[in-house]
């Protein structure tokens, strides 16, 4: 979260961003999946694998939230702008990490 806090705190001509198509999506999706991970690493003491639906909700909101106030706080830098591209390249980088985290095990499958 302070990493993300940093580089939203930056101006905009201070920012060294991907240079393709669709980089900075990818960037915020990548940061955000980091999150997710991170988040889930600290909550899994609290959460396990036994309640792993309100686990993934949990997560899920926690990210969108923060997404939606690094945002709010890109509002005030120079030469950021708000974006809700942005805020849904953040949930979907958390949506990949809690999918894959939780997904339906197939028979065979153990774990």
């Amino acid at each position: 979260m302070a990493v993300i806090f940093f580089l939203s705190h930056q101006p905009y001509e201070i920012i060294e961003l991907p240079h393709f198509a669709g980089g900075d999506k990818l960037a915020h999706a990548f940061a955000y999946a980091i999150l997710a991970a991170s988040v889930l690493f600290a909550l899994h003491p609290f959460i396990g694998d036994s309640r792993r639906k309100g686990g993934a909700i949990m997560v899920l909101l926690f990210c969108l939230l923060y997404g939606i106030s690094d945002e709010y706080h890109q509002s005030f830098i120079p030469g950021r702008v708000v974006s809700a591209w942005d805020v849904a390249a953040d949930f979907f980088g958390a949506l990949v990490v809690v999918f894959f985290r939780y997904r339906p095990k197939g028979r065979h499958e153990t774990r």
